[in-house]
């Protein structure tokens, strides 16, 4: 197993096994995949395929933009930006099986070319200064503690004028969050701010808040289908990801959401220099 307890979290070595077999047990071609196909697994994040597309026309993304998705995942908002949109994007993500996935997954459904995955860590983005448009993040800061250095690097690899697309999860007024979780089996890896901490931090990096909506509410409604389809083992959905605690996780997730211990928001915010 990995070394990093974060990256040994989301490890369970089997995944795109799992993943193919579930695909095919749903009556999916798994040589020839859609996005579409794959948006009930590989949308790994609260809200899913419409929190993508939400956030997606809240920063007013276009073809010609040059993106980076930080926290990638098995990279399924970064193969729906490329396919829905036309434009290129690069994701990186700390979890070696998460990217081996995501390259196969792309390979599978024709994006090779225009969506492209590396292993690093979103301490140290491996990217020249100011390379990209757009910044793109959902749902991968909760397993960060140094936020500074965090949006620091985000700020960094975008151009002047870019934008930074966040979909984060912030700690809420009812204390902390149950577990396990998505991001968390034990508080140790989990490192939840404030929306109002985390806002403040982003202009202090130098980064000017264009848009600051709140979802918590927007979410349970999802949390809720997550629940009914990790009540049947074969179905496909995002708790394959997790393995066997992905029952646990989706019902603590609604549980959390409805007592306010986490409080979810979407913002987007510009580098002005």
């Amino acid at each position: 197993m990995p070394d990093n307890p974060v990256e040994t979290h989301y490890t369970r070595n089997d995944l795109a096994e799992v993943i193919l077999a579930a695909l095919r047990a749903a009556g999916k071609d798994v040589d020839h995949l859609t996005p579409d196909d794959l948006a009930p697994v590989d949308e790994f994040h609260g809200g899913q395929r419409q929190a993508t597309i939400r956030l997606a026309e809240l920063v007013g993304l276009t073809g010609a933009a040059r993106v980076l998705d930080v926290g990638a995942g098995i990279g399924g908002p970064s193969r729906y930006l490329a396919w829905r949109y036309g434009c290129r994007v690069s994701g990186i993500d700390l979890t070696a099986e998460f990217v081996q996935v995501a390259e196969m997954l792309t390979r599978r459904t024709g994006l090779v070319g225009r969506v492209d995955y590396r292993q690093a860590t979103a301490l140290d983005l491996p990217f020249e200064d100011m390379s990209f448009d757009v910044v793109w993040s959902q749902n991968a800061a909760m397993n960060i503690a140094d936020r500074d250095r965090l949006y620091g690097e985000m700020r960094r690899v975008l151009r002047p004028g870019g934008k930074l697309a966040l979909q984060e999860v912030g700690l809420g007024p009812q204390g902390p969050p149950h577990y396990p979780v998505q991001w968390a089996r034990e508080p140790g890896i989990s490192f939840l701010f404030t929306p109002e901490a985390t806002r403040e931090k982003l202009v202090a990096t130098g980064l000017r808040v264009l848009i600051w909506q709140d979802t918590t509410d927007a979410s349970l409604d999802s949390a809720r289908r997550r629940v009914r389809a990790a009540a049947g083992p074969a179905a496909l959905g995002t708790h394959l990801i997790l393995g066997a605690d992905g029952p646990a996780m989706a019902r603590n997730s609604v549980r959390n959401l409805e007592e306010r211990r986490v409080a979810l928001f979407n913002a987007v915010l510009e580098r002005a220099r």
